[in-house]
Protein backbone atom coordinates (compact mmCIF):
# COMPACT_ATOMS: atom_id res chain seq x y z
CA UNK A 1 0.00 0.00 0.00
CA UNK A 2 2.65 2.36 1.31
CA UNK A 3 4.40 1.35 -2.59
CA UNK A 4 1.27 2.48 -4.41
CA UNK A 5 1.30 6.01 -2.38
CA UNK A 6 4.86 6.38 -2.78
CA UNK A 7 4.40 5.92 -6.53
CA UNK A 8 0.98 8.03 -7.16
CA UNK A 9 3.57 11.22 -4.80
CA UNK A 10 5.87 10.95 -7.24
CA UNK A 11 3.85 10.47 -10.29
CA UNK A 12 1.60 14.01 -9.07
CA UNK A 13 5.45 15.83 -8.66
CA UNK A 14 6.32 14.96 -11.64
CA UNK A 15 3.20 16.73 -13.01
CA UNK A 16 3.58 19.69 -11.40
CA UNK A 17 6.65 20.32 -12.89
CA UNK A 18 5.64 19.27 -15.80
CA UNK A 19 3.22 22.09 -15.60
CA UNK A 20 6.08 24.33 -14.22
CA UNK A 21 7.80 23.88 -17.52
CA UNK A 22 4.83 24.81 -19.56
CA UNK A 23 3.84 27.95 -18.00
CA UNK A 24 7.26 29.26 -19.46
CA UNK A 25 6.66 27.90 -22.68
CA UNK A 26 5.12 30.33 -25.38
CA UNK A 27 3.35 27.58 -27.07
CA UNK A 28 0.88 27.80 -24.50
CA UNK A 29 -1.99 30.33 -24.47
CA UNK A 30 -2.60 32.67 -21.97
CA UNK A 31 -5.44 31.52 -20.25
CA UNK A 32 -3.77 27.95 -19.95
CA UNK A 33 -0.62 29.59 -18.31
CA UNK A 34 -2.80 31.03 -15.67
CA UNK A 35 -4.48 28.22 -14.94
CA UNK A 36 -1.32 26.58 -14.80
CA UNK A 37 0.49 29.14 -13.01
CA UNK A 38 -2.13 29.29 -10.54
CA UNK A 39 -2.01 25.11 -9.64
CA UNK A 40 2.09 25.17 -10.01
CA UNK A 41 1.63 28.39 -7.08
CA UNK A 42 -0.54 26.34 -4.91
CA UNK A 43 1.54 23.06 -5.31
CA UNK A 44 4.49 24.89 -4.09
CA UNK A 45 2.82 27.00 -1.65
CA UNK A 46 3.74 26.17 2.12
CA UNK A 47 0.48 27.28 2.79
CA UNK A 48 -3.04 25.55 1.91
CA UNK A 49 -6.40 26.64 1.22
CA UNK A 50 -7.64 24.00 4.20
CA UNK A 51 -4.97 23.82 6.65
CA UNK A 52 -4.10 20.17 7.14
CA UNK A 53 -4.81 19.99 10.98
CA UNK A 54 -8.33 20.05 10.38
CA UNK A 55 -9.27 16.07 10.63
CA UNK A 56 -9.91 14.87 7.36
CA UNK A 57 -10.65 18.19 5.36
CA UNK A 58 -6.97 19.29 5.83
CA UNK A 59 -5.37 16.36 3.43
CA UNK A 60 -9.08 17.16 1.17
CA UNK A 61 -6.76 19.92 -1.15
CA UNK A 62 -3.54 17.46 -1.29
CA UNK A 63 -5.44 14.32 -2.06
CA UNK A 64 -8.35 15.79 -4.30
CA UNK A 65 -8.05 19.16 -4.92
CA UNK A 66 -4.32 19.52 -6.54
CA UNK A 67 -5.02 16.69 -8.60
CA UNK A 68 -8.19 17.70 -10.01
CA UNK A 69 -6.69 20.98 -11.21
CA UNK A 70 -3.44 19.23 -11.96
CA UNK A 71 -5.82 17.24 -14.34
CA UNK A 72 -7.66 20.73 -16.24
CA UNK A 73 -4.10 22.20 -16.40
CA UNK A 74 -2.47 18.90 -18.21
CA UNK A 75 -5.50 19.18 -20.37
CA UNK A 76 -5.49 23.16 -21.39
CA UNK A 77 -1.99 22.59 -22.82
CA UNK A 78 -0.89 21.68 -26.45
CA UNK A 79 0.27 17.47 -26.71
CA UNK A 80 3.34 18.70 -28.29
CA UNK A 81 4.27 21.03 -25.33
CA UNK A 82 3.50 18.48 -23.06
CA UNK A 83 6.07 16.12 -24.53
CA UNK A 84 8.50 18.84 -24.63
CA UNK A 85 7.92 19.38 -20.70
CA UNK A 86 7.85 15.73 -19.74
CA UNK A 87 11.23 15.28 -20.78
CA UNK A 88 12.64 18.70 -19.03
CA UNK A 89 10.85 17.15 -15.70
CA UNK A 90 12.24 13.52 -16.03
CA UNK A 91 15.37 15.47 -16.00
CA UNK A 92 14.85 17.63 -13.00
CA UNK A 93 13.63 15.11 -11.02
CA UNK A 94 17.05 12.90 -12.13
CA UNK A 95 18.74 15.95 -10.96
CA UNK A 96 17.12 17.42 -8.30
CA UNK A 97 14.73 20.72 -8.05
CA UNK A 98 16.67 23.59 -7.75
CA UNK A 99 16.15 25.53 -4.47
CA UNK A 100 14.74 29.16 -5.06
CA UNK A 101 14.40 30.97 -2.03
CA UNK A 102 13.42 34.47 -3.39
CA UNK A 103 10.19 33.02 -4.92
CA UNK A 104 9.98 30.63 -1.74
CA UNK A 105 9.92 34.29 0.11
CA UNK A 106 7.45 36.20 -1.77
CA UNK A 107 4.76 33.46 -1.14
CA UNK A 108 5.32 33.43 2.00
CA UNK A 109 4.82 37.17 2.27
CA UNK A 110 2.25 37.18 0.06
CA UNK A 111 0.31 34.49 2.72
CA UNK A 112 0.97 36.93 5.68
CA UNK A 113 -0.05 40.03 3.69
CA UNK A 114 -3.32 38.43 3.33
CA UNK A 115 -3.19 37.29 6.89
CA UNK A 116 -2.18 40.71 8.31
CA UNK A 117 -5.06 42.20 5.97
CA UNK A 118 -7.82 39.53 6.80
CA UNK A 119 -6.97 40.01 11.13
CA UNK A 120 -7.06 43.91 10.57
CA UNK A 121 -10.55 43.54 8.67
CA UNK A 122 -11.78 41.06 11.40
CA UNK A 123 -10.29 43.40 14.17
CA UNK A 124 -12.03 46.44 12.56
CA UNK A 125 -15.53 44.25 12.48
CA UNK A 126 -15.98 43.70 16.01
CA UNK A 127 -14.53 47.35 17.52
Amino acid sequence: MFAKIKVWARNLKRQIFILYFACKDSRVPWYAKVFTASVVAYAFSPIDLIPDFIPILGFLDDVIILPLGIMFALKMIPKDVLSDCETKAEEMMKNGKPKNWIVGSIIVLIWGLITIWAIIKIYSFFS
